[in-house]
């Protein structure tokens, strides 16, 4: 299953319809919890989304409606006797503020918490997910963007499979080796398969537009992207280092997105659809406009 899990969609502080920033991607095995704000513990109590799942924690940057809830996670990792080691990806020039985060509070620390912290752009950890990268942002502080990366893979085609005459185990050797001996001829896998595109993954909170914004968006199936501010505030949005609804979309457009998550609106809106509206004006794929406790599948392979 591939699923983003939205836990809070508001920037800055709560309010009575949005709680504050916390996405979590599933990842066939793997669980990504990105920017855990306050309330994300009680808000993944709602949604189905157990600790145990949590395999990565990724934070953006350390404003407070992006790592408050961070204390309650951590504890909750240990309570619950969370067997799997948990790594941590955090900028590493804000290492003083997630030490004091990670202990806030006394508790008994049970669960392995692995801190990988950020310095630069580039390739954090590459596992059964794929890779996972970082990128640097344009923001008040130092704030990365994160991206998923599937390798390419092959799709087994059964009917080229059944015209050389390969079943059962024999496709496993296949797909293990490249090439195999069928009543003496040498069938490849190329033979028998085509290319399937990898699946990619982008995360993008609070920056001005930049390069790397571009980067992180790049052929991305599904981008989760800040839209802070509608067009109206544009400069507002700049002053602050965030984007308008507008920028998010255009980015999706020029990168080649199939599904846009727009997510972390200012207080001030209290009208979601106005946020669709502007969006839809610059992207023509797939947008939502992501509320507290929604969720969204990753768009089929292609």
């Amino acid at each position: 299953m591939r699923e983003l899990v939205v836990l809070g969609t508001g920037s800055q502080v709560p309010s009575r319809e949005r709680t504050q920033n916390g996405y979590f991607l599933r990842w066939d095995d793997d669980g990504f919890l990105f920017d855990p704000g306050e309330g994300t513990q009680r808000q993944m109590l709602y949604a189905g989304v157990a600790a145990g799942a949590i395999t990565r924690l990724c934070i953006t940057h350390f404003h407070g409606d992006h790592c408050l809830g961070m204390p309650g996670i951590v504890q909750r990792l240990s309570l619950d006797g969370v067997p799997h080691p948990v790594r941590a990806h955090y900028p590493a020039s804000g290492q003083k503020y997630f030490t004091r985060l990670r202990y806030a509070a006394s508790f008994y620390e049970r669960a392995e918490l692995l801190e990988e912290p950020v310095e630069e752009d580039g390739l954090l950890s590459v596992g059964s997910f794929g890779q996972l990268w970082a990128r640097r942002l344009e923001h008040s502080v130092d704030s990365f963007g994160y991206q998923l990366i599937e390798p390419d893979g092959r799709r087994m085609l059964p009917d080229r499979l059944a015209a050389h005459g390969i079943v059962g185990p024999a496709i496993g050797r296949l797909q293990q080796t490249g090439s195999l001996e069928v009543d003496g001829r040498t069938v490849r896998i190329e033979d028998v398969s085509e290319s399937r595109p990898g699946q990619r993954f982008a995360f993008i909170m609070d920056t001005r537009l930049c390069e790397n914004v571009l980067r992180l968006a790049e052929d991305a199936d599904l981008l989760v992207i800040e839209s802070t501010y509608l067009s109206a505030e544009a400069d507002l949005a700049r002053r602050f280092g965030h984007l308008t609804a507008r920028q998010a979309a255009r980015v999706a457009a020029e990168c080649g997105v199939r599904k846009l998550v727009l997510t972390h609106f200012s207080q001030r809106y209290q009208e979601p659809e106005r946020f669709l509206s502007e969006a839809a004006a610059e992207f023509s794929g797939e947008i939502v406009v992501a509320s507290d406790l929604s969720r969204t599948s990753v768009p089929t392979r292609r």
